[in-house]
């Protein structure tokens, strides 16, 4: 059995959340799937000493940083609250430069796009990172194109990862590359997370945005409804998960979205299958069936009123700005 050897790097300060959101759901998928090339997960650390996270709390590191070779299949570097100090550590980028050129994947976490930069990796290439973090990062690399939209952004063997959780949802993704959708589906069920976002989904989107919180039957509906896109999202059956009767669901979208549900679940499908169009390469029947439309042609009404373009159209723009590997 050969396994595939994933090195998470660490540094004082690092984000918890950061190295746990890869770890764990690669742990995970060794557990759900046993697969035949399952992942051996190290997490390497300058001089292999602990690493005081920025919550406080502290992780063992199993490897020094330093003596770490490859091949790896997969480098991941996390970000936290000293990364600038740690992007201006000689030792440290160097070793991750050198890292890089022995794995087969490289990528950052939220502001771990820093070490990355420093590394020269991302030159001429687009990339994320936490939105709080995107100026500054923009501004010292100019040579990189940083995007602060999308909760990730994969160009080639380089992938960058937006703030903390967005983590999941990049491992997710190279999970169904490694062994496909189905478990990564199990692995995103057993996190009780939703399957994983599409890469340009946006770091502020309406899927992220709580309305407003003094609601929380109408919060935990919009939450539903972005992560079942496909399922019956009927006023009446929305109704009953959330144990009210339709009329008053109805004055409750009113009051806290300003629409009705049957308008804020189409706009909510209508803008899934942007992401989808965008970042997929999935026909439009199935984009359509994804999102909870009954047809590909009932997809193009709906987008087209909300786009102004067939979703044909939409995919072929985005295509065309979409920066080649």
């Amino acid at each position: 059995m050969t396994e595939r050897r994933v090195a998470v790097v660490g540094f004082d300060t690092a984000e918890l959340l950061d190295i746990a959101c890869v770890t764990t759901t690669l742990v995970m998928a060794n557990h759900l799937g046993a697969p035949a090339r399952p992942y051996d997960v190290i997490l390497a650390a300058p001089g292999g000493g602990p690493i005081v996270c920025g919550s406080g709390f502290t992780l063992l590191s199993q490897q020094s940083l330093e003596r770490l070779v490859g091949p790896l299949d997969t480098l991941v570097v996390s970000g936290g609250l000293a990364v600038e100090r740690a992007a201006a550590d000689p030792r440290l980028v160097g070793h991750v430069r050198r890292l890089a050129r022995e794995s087969r994947r490289v990528a950052s976490v939220c502001t771990g796009a820093a070490i990355l930069a420093a590394t020269g990796l991302l030159d001429g290439h687009r990339a994320t990172t936490h939105w709080q973090f995107a100026a500054r990062l923009a501004a010292r690399h100019p040579e990189v194109t940083v995007d602060p939209s999308p909760i990730y952004i994969r160009e080639g063997n380089i992938s960058t990862a937006a703030g903390i959780t967005s983590a999941l949802d990049l491992t997710l993704a190279f999970i169904e590359e490694d062994h496909g959708a189905e478990l990564a589906r199990q692995v995103a069920r057993h996190l009780v997370t939703y399957l994983h976002r599409p890469g340009n989904q946006a770091q502020m989107s309406m899927f992220t945005a709580a309305p407003p919180p003094r609601d929380a039957l109408v919060r935990r509906l919009v939450d539903h409804i972005a992560g079942h896109p496909d399922g019956d999202l009927g006023t009446v059956a929305l109704a009953a998960l959330a144990g009210v009767t339709p009329r008053h669901l109805t004055r409750l979208f009113l009051e806290h979205l300003g629409q009705t549900p049957g308008r804020f679940v189409r706009q909510a499908r209508t803008e899934a299958a942007a992401h989808l169009l965008a970042s997929t390469t999935l026909p439009l029947a199935s984009v359509a069936a994804k999102c909870g439309f009954g047809s590909a042609e009932t997809l193009r009404q709906a987008f087209t009123g909300r786009y102004g373009i067939p979703p044909s159209r939409y995919r072929e723009a985005h295509a065309a700005r979409r920066p080649r590997a």
